[in-house]
């Protein structure tokens, strides 16, 4: 299954790499998606340039120091960044100017196989400025790119040698009809032993150590008479356990791997309960348009009693409260318990992922339902809605034509969602909804 490719910018700390994110993502190329209910800390964003699509990934900033300890983690974390990225962007300071920190991330990503633009940022003034890109030439890794992140200049020629580096679309690509499965969750969550238990041997290394598996890895497995890739991810650590910003490196393989998915499973650790860093998580699979069930592993490590499982299970929506339509399941992974049940699961929210209504039947519930609950006015024009239609699958997309934009609060939006839901089910996947507007032929 294609992907799209993930362009990570990476550099010194304080030489602009939050403002050139936050920039592009301010900018009409880029898509930043807002969901009530849940606040999440954005270091990535969906951008298209040029009819080419990726994603932009900020990373914190790399420093080195003279301590062996920190040079390490430097390397560590550089290494990261090019393994996880298809196309990097060495961002640089021009009123610093060149100093010995940026040759030495330089000489890490010089050796990488990866492709490496140089940028050179805070270039307010080209003409003023020019003489001090020059001097980014001794860098020796190409022609340096001058940007101005504050006034948001020279982004149009960086771009268009960014989307160079992206390979084509083959025709010829067969397509994969196997259920795609991406396993997320915080490190040490048992993401990786629930693919081995699945497996019945210890393909995936396995640790106590948080953060051991960093890169995405797929594995090919068969239950019954069906077939399944399971992509097993890097964990995401909480912000206050993390040292030099490792998280920002090893979420870019999850965006990888859930962008690459049908099915995701994420996992919560039942011992520890469910956090607002699961929903952080969890939003990346929710903003991907993905179909989710939320796997509460090691609960056979809970003591329990009648009320514990309602319990948790009301804790769970309340912190994911954006993603009600959430299947849950309670497994262990040490000792196989529900992992049967898991597949049903599996098998029954990509059905759902995949389920197209007829317009007719659609027409009928929102008939319906604006019948019960008549459409919201302002000023005295009142919302009317002509008419709805299924657009696309996975997930499951709808375009309602209304007579004014304005009038369709998302409040409305969700009651309608919620009539389909009643009628159709949709458990799993999240659903999403086009408002167009057309004029009033009345």
């Amino acid at each position: 299954m294609s992907r799209k490719p993930i362009v990570a910018v990476v550099g010194r700390p304080n030489v602009g790499k939050s403002t050139f994110f936050n920039a592009i993502a301010g900018e009409k190329i880029s898509i930043v998606k807002d969901t009530p209910g849940v606040t999440r800390d954005r270091i990535y964003t969906d951008v298209s340039w040029l009819d080419k699509a990726f994603t932009l990934v900020d990373t914190g900033g790399i420093e080195p120091d003279s301590s062996d300890a920190i040079l390490k983690q430097m390397r560590e974390q550089a290494e990261i960044a090019i393994a996880a990225a298809d196309v990097i962007l060495f961002m640089t300071d021009v009123k610093q100017g060149l100093v010995d920190s940026d040759s030495k991330v330089c000489d890490m990503l010089r050796k990488s196989r990866k492709p490496v633009l140089l940028v050179v940022n805070k270039v307010d003034d080209f003409n003023k400025y020019q003489a001090d890109v020059y001097e980014f030439y001794n860098l020796g890794i190409g022609d340096p790119y001058p940007v101005s992140s504050v006034n948001r200049l020279g982004f149009g020629d960086l771009l268009d040698e960014v989307i160079k580096f992206f390979p084509e679309d083959s025709p010829e690509d067969v397509e994969d009809d196997r259920i795609k499965v991406a396993v997320i969750g915080k490190p040490n969550v048992g993401k990786s032993s629930l693919i081995n238990k699945i497996l019945g041997e210890n393909r995936l290394i396995v640790s106590d150590i948080a953060g051991t598996t960093r890169d995405a890895v797929d594995t090919d497995v068969k239950y019954g008479d069906k077939e399944y890739v399971f992509i097993d991810t890097a964990g995401v650590r909480r912000k206050a356990k993390i040292k030099e910003d490792l998280e920002k490196y090893m979420i870019v393989r999850t965006l990888s791997a859930v962008d690459r998915a049908d099915v995701v499973l994420r996992l919560i650790d039942a011992t520890e309960g469910v956090t607002e860093q699961d929903a952080k998580i969890a939003g990346i699979a929710h903003d991907n348009g993905k179909a989710i069930i939320i796997v509460v592993n090691k609960w056979d490590a809970v003591e329990k009693d009648d009320k514990t499982i309602y319990k948790f299970t009301d804790d769970v929506k309340n912190t994911l409260s954006f993603m009600q339509y959430a299947e849950i399941l309670f497994i262990s992974a040490a000792t196989g318990q529900r992992i049967p049940r898991l597949f049903e699961k599996i098998d029954s929210v990509y059905s759902n992922y995949c389920m197209r209504v007829q317009t007719g039947t659609l027409n009928e519930i929102m008939v319906k339902a604006v019948a019960m609950q008549q459409p919201p006015t302002d000023k005295g024009r009142r919302l009317k809605l002509f008419y709805i239609t299924q657009v696309s699958v996975k997930p499951p997309t709808f375009v309602i034509f209304v007579n004014d934009k304005e009038l369709m609060h998302f409040s409305y939006t969700r009651y309608i969602e919620n009539q389909i839901r009643d009628t159709f089910g949709f458990v799993g996947t999240p659903l999403h909804f086009i408002i167009r507007q057309r004029e009033d032929k009345e």
